[in-house]
């Protein structure tokens, strides 16, 4: 009798085989489930609260996501796709999870009756390759020569994705909002300069874009509100120096024999903050941010001569004033009337203003305007939360059609549309491939399906139009969630960059074939705290 070999660690899980895979595919399709009645304009939102009690509404498959905390490895990939096509593209997260978890469902009948994983994946990838291939043949090019014609396409791809979120009644303001945001950038599109500010209450329509910087009133001392508080082309300083009398170290020591050389430390003090003080007034500064600590002796200075100050301001804050206003943030004031023509920056208007129960600074008329600030208004702060989601979204699809100017049509007309061109090429494939792409071309359907299902309608009877109309080649045809009924999609502008789809069915179909091939799945315990070696050596255990 051969002895037993053991390899693994004592109380290690293994799992392998059929069964495994079977297993990894209902795990990923209880992921889907669950943030299946999120797709489209009828969409439910979820309410998730975690383990610290905060509760948030979202329809965002992310958002979702993330905030489920999936522990199973297989499932995790599956937010790991949403997670990357929220970064890549902005919108499609619930699109990508249905769709992975529609290929593993039909996938998973072919795994029961014995094929093997690497001849459906295959299929899956040749498959994959060929609608990628069919969507950059079909994508309608819109010119981006005419400014009008391109800011109305621009602001109907963003209408479509905010016409699936918890603002789909202000999307066409909104829309405007956030094409005006990104138009105001630089051609690099850098996320991180469209600030976005929230403010509770007041009604959504009050919510503003300044073209430039807002932030909100920093803390401030006495003196501060006999200030100026509007300004016309004021001269503005950026610093990184601290305006207040330092506080000794607390270990610090000086050894005096008499007052008058205690009351020399005392005015040494005070002679250098006048003396930055002072610089700052004589280069003709008008208004002062820094980023640490402006005291109460500085900001009674200032409020003596006109001028604005502000501390404690945060950093992303102050970047995109640089940004916008022109300037350098500084770290001394030495030498700053000689070099203020570059070191200095300005705007046409800069005022404090109310807004809501917050106040705000604003500078509008930014020179070198590359930048813009959303000012959001709205009821309770979890709707605001979900309202800055949903703009990040339109925002980061804007981004995507901005660079590439070619549409596909939404509502379910573009999966339709490739579900009949991998059905009609999967009857010229001879073998097995021949059922696993005919499997392909049927996932598909589920988002149109989805759609349908989430608006109440009947699925079956609106997907019958749809294949009939597909079959007549009017590929632009898709779901009307508005009349029940199909309409031609291209026709009623409801438009997605092309890019997105392609993202979204690469990652699909990435997840799917990594899935079904993963047969065995090793489970290492948790170690319990073992004593180390050292501790064993010296008898500490």
């Amino acid at each position: 009798m051969q002895p037993m070999i053991i390899i693994l660690k004592d109380g290690t899980d293994s799992a392998q085989g059929k069964s495994q895979v079977l297993s990894n595919i209902s795990a990923c399709q209880a992921v889907a489930e669950a943030i299946r009645t999120t797709l489209g304009p009828r969409g439910m939102d979820k309410l998730i609260v975690d383990n610290r009690g905060k509760a948030t509404i979202s329809n965002d498959g992310a958002t979702i996501l993330k905030l489920l905390e999936v522990i199973h490895p297989a499932a995790r990939t599956l937010v790991d796709i949403a997670k990357s096509q929220d970064a890549e593209v902005g919108d499609g997260t619930t699109s990508v999870v249905l769709l992975t978890g529609e290929l593993l469902k039909n996938a998973r009948t072919f795994i029961e009756d014995g094929m093997h994983p690497t001849i459906i994946i295959r299929a899956i990838r040749k498959a994959t390759a060929l609608a990628i291939k069919k969507i950059k043949e079909i994508a309608v090019n819109v010119k981006a020569d005419d400014a009008k014609e391109h800011r109305a396409l621009l602001e109907k791809c963003a209408q479509t994705t905010l016409s699936s979120k918890l603002i789909a009644r202000q999307r066409e303001f909104f829309s405007k909002m956030v094409v005006d945001a990104v138009l105001m950038l630089d051609e690099l599109l850098p996320l991180n300069m469209i600030g976005i500010k929230k403010v509770t209450g007041g009604s959504l329509e009050e919510s503003r874009i300044v073209a430039g910087v807002a932030f909100k009133k920093t803390f401030s001392y006495a003196g501060f509100e006999m200030q100026q508080k509007k300004l016309l082309k004021p001269k503005i300083a950026l610093l990184n120096i601290e305006l207040e009398l330092k506080a000794e170290r607390d270990n610090a020591e000086i050894r005096l024999d008499n007052v008058t050389e205690y009351q020399k430390i005392v005015d040494a003090e005070w002679s250098i903050l006048y003396s930055k003080l002072d610089k700052l007034h004589k280069a003709g500064v008008k208004v002062v941010l820094s980023k640490l600590p402006i005291g109460d002796v500085a900001t009674q200075y200032f409020a003596d001569r006109d001028m604005f100050c502000a501390g404690r301001v945060q950093e992303d804050d102050l970047r995109r004033t640089q940004k916008a206003c022109g300037g350098a943030i500084i770290t001394t004031v030495e030498n700053l009337e000689d070099q203020s023509q570059q070191v200095l920056g300005t705007c046409e208007v800069f005022e404090e203003m109310q807004i809501g129960s917050e106040r705000y600074n604003l500078f509008s008329g930014c020179p070198k305007a590359k930048t813009a600030t959303m000012i959001l208004r709205g009821g309770a702060e979890q709707f605001i939360d979900e309202v800055e989601r949903s703009l990040h979204d339109a925002i980061m699809i804007v981004r995507r059609a901005v660079k590439n100017d070619s549409i596909v049509a939404g509502g379910g007309a573009i999966e339709m549309a490739l579900s009949r061109t991998l059905r009609d090429y999967s009857r010229t494939v001879p073998g097995k491939e021949q059922l696993i792409i005919a499997a392909y071309a049927k996932s598909f359907e589920i988002i149109p399906r989805q759609l349908c299902e989430n608006a109440g309608f009947d699925a079956t009877n609106i997907l019958n139009k749809l294949r009939q109309k597909h079959t007549e080649n009017n590929i632009w045809f898709g779901g009307d969630i508005l009349h029940e009924d199909v309409s031609d999609n291209l026709v009623a502008a409801v438009w997605e960059p092309a890019v997105v789809k392609i993202n979204a069915i690469t990652a699909a179909s990435e997840a799917a074939c990594l899935i079904l091939s993963v047969d065995e799945t090793i489970k290492v315990p948790k170690s319990s705290a073992e004593p180390s070696n050292a501790a064993k050596a010296m008898n500490m255990d």
